[in-house]
C-alpha cells in the first residue's frame, strides 16, 4: 500500500471514530483560544482548562488582559509549565493586539507569528479553529503517528507538515488535527505502546518502522522521528 492508500484509509478511518472533533481547550472566542493554546505548550490541556477560567473571568479580552497585569496573569497560571514568560507573552501580545490590530485577533499567519509567544503551530491553530482558514497544525505527537504510519519521512514538524497537506484534502486538514490528536492519546502513545492491536498502526506500519520504533517496548522512549529510524524504515515509508 502506498502512502496515499494509506492517508485515505486513515481519513476514512479517523472520520469514524470521531466525526465532529472539538477544540480540548476552554475558549470562548479568538482571543481566548490564542491564549489557551499559547498555555498548552509543555503543558496537558487539561491543567490548562483548571486556570483559564479564572484568568478569562478577570480578563477576557486584551484591553482586560492589560489592565490586569503580568503578574496578576501568573498569579492565574502559575501551575502551567513555563509560568512566568507565559504571563509576560499574554500580557505583551495582548497590548499590541490593542496598539496594532485593533483589539482584535489577526486571521493571518505571519501576524500571529510575530506575536510574543505565538509560534506557527499556535498560529495555525487559531486561523484553522478560530476563523476557518486551512491550516494543519503539527506538533511533536502528530509528527510522531505520522512517521508511525508511513505518512512521512519528515525530520521536523515542518517537514511533516508538508508530507500531510501533500497526501489529505485541504478540506479535511482542519478535522483531521483534531483527529490524530485524540486518536493519539485514545489508542497510540508514545510509549508501551502495542503497534499490533493499534486500530491504526496495526495495519499501516511496516516491518521496519515496527522495529525501529522503541515505543513499542513497555519501558522504551518517546518514537523517534524518520530522522533518527532506520535507513530500511526511510525506504518503506516513502511514496511508490
Amino acid at each position: 500500500m502506498n502512502r496515499q492508500a494509506r492517508a485515505d484509509r486513515i481519513r476514512s478511518q479517523l472520520a469514524v471514530l470521531y466525526s465532529e472533533p472539538q477544540v480540548p481547550l476552554t475558549h470562548q472566542d479568538a482571543y481566548t483560544l490564542l491564549v489557551a493554546v499559547l498555555l498548552s505548550a509543555q503543558t496537558t490541556d487539561a491543567r490548562v482548562n483548571l486556570v483559564t477560567p479564572a484568568l478569562f473571568a478577570a480578563a477576557p479580552d486584551p484591553a482586560a488582559m492589560v489592565a490586569l497585569g503580568a503578574e496578576a496573569i501568573l498569579a492565574h497560571i502559575r501551575t502551567c509549565g513555563l509560568a512566568p514568560t507565559k504571563a509576560r507573552n499574554i500580557h505583551r501580545l495582548s497590548q499590541i493586539l490593542i496598539d496594532d490590530h485593533a483589539g482584535e485577533v489577526p486571521c493571518d499567519l505571519a501576524k500571529l507569528e510575530a506575536l510574543p509567544g505565538v509560534g506557527h503551530k499556535t498560529a495555525s491553530v487559531v486561523v484553522s479553529q478560530a476563523f476557518g482558514v486551512p491550516a494543519f497544525p503539527v506538533d511533536t505527537h502528530i509528527h510522531r503517528l505520522a512517521w508511525r504510519w508511513g505518512l512521512s519521512t519528515g525530520r521536523n514538524v515542518v517537514e511533516t507538515e508538508r508530507d500531510l497537506k501533500a497526501v489529505f484534502p485541504e478540506s479535511s486538514w482542519r478535522d483531521l488535527h483534531m483527529q490524530i490528536i485524540y486518536f493519539g492519546r485514545d489508542h497510540c502513545p508514545a510509549r508501551g505502546h502495542d503497534l499490533d492491536t493499534c486500530p491504526i498502526c496495526g495495519w499501516a506500519a511496516s516491518p521496519a518502522i515496527r522495529a525501529a520504533d522503541p515505543g513499542r517496548r513497555a519501558n522504551g522512549a518517546a518514537s523517534r522521528p524518520a530522522s533518527e529510524a532506520s535507513k530500511a524504515a526511510k525506504k518503506s515509508a516513502q511514496t511508490k
